[in-house]
């Protein structure tokens, strides 16, 4: 079972990345804007899907992987913080792209709609390297089953993220506007965000080994 402590910094790296743009943060927003927020939402669901398939297929392979190869935590724990300090990186950097970068979109009927949802998140690279090497950072072998505490930092991830993208569709006009007419809170957001990700990948790099 994971303890508060695990579950509140994997829950804020999840805050983090759901808050970085990125693919679906961009394609819900567009959708949303584009087609309404019903179209958004329904897109949001087959993001959702998208969630639980990484989910699983990552519980399954994390547990056969930190099982199986010597050295294979500390690897993957290198590889979560470099690229969580990329992140931070782009969120920081001079002339960063907009948070709310919107795509015109061509209207879409409902079951397009969840499979381009689906696979938008499925081809997200940001959602792969969360499940790969991120997630088993917060995964301690001597507190029970590796599978289960993968399951749970999982369910976690898919309820702050659904959440939040559920918060961006209901609001995503008219954050886009606020946004784009007061860029002073844009880069409060974009020095935030960047500030905890760095942060949090530190603390990874500084972590001793298990």
């Amino acid at each position: 079972m994971l303890n508060l402590s695990q579950v509140l910094a994997f829950g804020l790296i999840c805050l983090a990345m759901v808050l970085t743009p990125g693919p679906n943060m961009i394609y819900l927003i567009s959708r949303s804007i584009c087609q309404g927020k019903m179209a958004g939402f329904i897109s949001l669901g087959g993001v959702a899907v998208g969630f639980i398939f990484y989910m699983l297929c990552a519980s399954f392979g994390i547990t056969a992987l930190i099982v199986a190869v010597p050295y294979a935590y500390d690897s993957i724990r290198i590889a979560g913080a470099i690229y969580l300090l990329w992140l931070a990186w782009k969120a920081l950097r001079p002339n960063a792209a907009p948070i709310f970068n919107v795509k015109n979109l061509t209207v879409d009927s409902p079951f397009k709609l969840f499979v381009m949802g689906f696979l938008t998140n499925l081809l997200n690279p940001k959602i792969a390297i969360m499940y790969l090497s991120l997630l088993p950072q917060f995964i301690h072998p001597q507190q029970g089953s590796v599978l289960l505490q993968s399951i749970e930092l999982g369910i976690i991830q898919i309820i702050v993220s659904v959440s939040v993208n559920a918060l961006i569709v209901l609001s995503a006009g008219s954050i886009a506007l606020f946004l784009q007419k007061k860029p002073f809170w844009a880069n409060i957001q974009r020095w935030f965000m960047g500030t905890v990700l760095a942060g949090l990948a530190i603390r990874i790099l500084l972590e001793h080994k298990r």
